[in-house]
């Protein structure tokens, strides 16, 4: 009997602890991600290119477990599957070529540090879209609305201000970057606002992406249907953008290695986390998780590939981490008053059924 009741309550705890184990782990793999793919663009990989195979290794990854383990997946109707191309071309397409191309210009440290701003971004898109609820008057709205206000004010003081340089490791790359300073503060501006761009495309598809994985509750299915449509997309997109036919080139170096991580990682694997996460708690806990992403990649950035971190990048990122924590907290509450059986409760918040309670990239 005591043993029934031991396994009980580690099998509740192991299914209460999933979610966070879950997250945090992505947040390891998509760390990753961000340094694997920076090493790729600075040997001169196309970022058009890149972008095309790591959805295709993604969707070839994810299909045959989709057939095995979803045979009863639910019927494809018209709306899923033009929800399905959206997100297709929102994240693949949209925030992982101007990901690549801001990180291009600025670091990958730098690119995680600004994908901190996604929760607040998904915020103020579920406000306009009137997929959230705000209310001055209460004390968690007042949090999300001023956590996204210091979250975005965070993001204007890394794209303004670069500050003195700051190295965590010696690494012979660090001359190289120290040479390039003069040209890199234009070119620092300017990847930031495609980071932004980026960040505007994540968002967006992490709202869509908890919408349909609940009108189609199959996250492998969806994920292997999300990535082909992303391969199909960034194929076109490709092909007109870099005509180069020694772009398509691979060999057993970074032009294989790159691809295949970020396909199975980041837009497999990740894609399947986040549809299993969201189901219960929602995009904006997901991304609650950034922080981590942005200390790992900052740490392992620095140390293998010689990155310099600055002093605005550190304090703007640190004012973005206080701004989402607020959102967060904000949306903690409304997950408890969501569990409340009040029925004047639950007219309140019936409105809200997107629950932006966490991005997780790359």
């Amino acid at each position: 009997m005591m043993e029934k009741l031991c396994g009980a309550s580690f099998g509740n705890m192991l299914n209460q602890g999933k979610p966070y184990l879950l997250t945090v782990g992505l947040q390891f793999g998509m760390a990753g991600t961000f340094i694997i793919t920076k090493a790729c663009l600075d040997h001169g990989m196309s970022r058009f290119v890149l972008t095309v195979y790591r959805n295709v290794i993604a969707a070839v990854g994810l299909a045959p477990f989709a057939l095995i383990f979803e045979r009863n997946r639910p019927k494809m109707t018209m709306p899923v599957f033009m929800q399905i191309v959206a997100l297709g071309f929102l994240e693949p397409v949209i925030d992982q070529t101007f990901t690549c191309l801001g990180m291009q210009y600025t670091s990958a440290s730098f690119a995680s540090a600004i994908m901190n701003a996604v929760p607040s971004v998904t915020f103020v898109i579920a406000v306009i879209l009137r997929l959230e609820r705000v209310n001055l008057k209460e004390l968690r709205s007042q949090a999300k609305v001023i956590g996204t206000l210091v979250t975005f004010a965070g993001a204007l003081l890394m794209t303004l201000y670069k500050g003195s340089e700051i190295n965590l490791f010696n690494h012979p790359n660090s001359t190289h970057h120290e040479s390039h300073s003069q040209q890199g503060h234009k070119n620092w501006v300017t990847g930031t606002l495609f980071l932004c761009l980026g960040c505007l495309a994540w968002s967006s598809f992490y709202i869509l992406q908890s919408i349909t994985v609940k009108r189609y509750p199959a996250e492998l299915s969806l994920s292997s249907l999300i990535c082909l449509m992303g391969a199909l997309q960034s194929a076109v997109v490709a092909l007109i953008a870099d005509r180069n036919p020694r772009a398509w080139a691979i060999g057993f170096d970074f032009t294989l290695y790159g691809p295949l991580y970020a396909g199975i990682m980041s837009s497999g694997i990740a894609y399947y986390v986040q549809g299993l996460v969201m189901k219960s708690r929602g995009p904006v806990f997901m991304t609650s998780f950034n922080p981590l992403l942005m200390i790992i990649v900052a740490t392992l950035g620095s140390f293998l590939l010689g990155e310099q971190l600055y002093l605005g990048s550190i304090i703007g990122a640190i004012i973005i981490v206080v701004g989402l924590y607020s959102v967060v907290w904000g949306k903690a509450r409304d997950y408890e008053v969501l569990k409340l059986p009040s029925t004047a409760t639950v007219k309140e918040t019936e409105t809200q059924q997107l629950p932006i309670t966490s991005s997780t990239h790359k």
